[in-house]
C-alpha cells in the first residue's frame, strides 16, 4: 500500500446502532437527573440552623410555612410535609415508591409526582392514583411551637 492510497472505514449496522442507543440512554439519564426544581414554590431549603444532613434536630420550617391541604417537599432532606387538617402536620418520604422520582406538588390534599403521574393522599400516604402502588413511607417529624423538626 502506498502512502497515496487510503484506508476506508466502514462500520458495521451493530456498531452504529449501538452508538445510537447509547447516545439515547445518555439523553434519557440527563433529563431523568434533575429531579430537583429550586423554582418551585413548593420546594424549599431548611429554615433553621444546622445543615440537616442528619435528619435530626434541624429546623425544617416554621408551621406558617406548610399550608392547610398543601404541603412543601424539603428535596436536600429527602422529605415532603404537608398540614391535612389545619394544625395537624404529616411528613412522608417524597420518592414517589413507582419508580423513585421526587414528587412535587402538594393541593387538595394530593401530592403529585411529575414522573409518571402518581398521586397521594397528603394525610396518610395512600396511594390515590397509579403506577405507583405502595404508599409513600411516613416520617416521624416533631412540631415544637411553630417549629418543624426531622424527629
Amino acid at each position: 500500500m502506498s502512502a497515496s492510497q487510503e484506508r476506508q472505514v466502514r462500520f458495521g449496522r451493530r456498531t452504529v446502532v449501538t452508538a445510537v442507543g447509547a447516545v439515547g440512554a445518555a439523553a434519557v439519564l440527563t433529563a431523568c437527573g434533575g429531579a430537583s426544581d429550586s423554582g418551585g414554590s413548593d420546594t424549599v431549603q431548611p429554615a433553621g440552623e444546622g445543615d440537616g444532613a442528619d435528619g435530626g434536630g434541624a429546623v425544617l420550617a416554621r408551621t406558617a410555612d406548610i399550608p392547610e391541604g398543601g404541603g412543601v417537599v424539603f428535596a436536600d432532606q429527602g422529605v415532603v410535609v404537608t398540614q391535612p387538617k389545619a394544625g395537624e402536620f404529616k411528613a412522608f418520604s417524597s420518592k414517589c415508591t413507582h419508580q423513585g422520582c421526587a414528587v412535587k406538588g402538594i393541593a387538595d390534599g394530593i401530592i403529585n409526582c411529575p414522573c409518571h403521574g402518581s398521586t397521594f393522599d397528603a394525610a396518610t400516604g395512600a396511594v390515590t392514583g397509579g403506577p405507583a402502588t405502595q404508599p409513600l413511607p411516613e416520617k416521624a417529624i416533631q412540631v415544637q411551637g411553630d417549629s418543624i423538626t426531622l424527629a
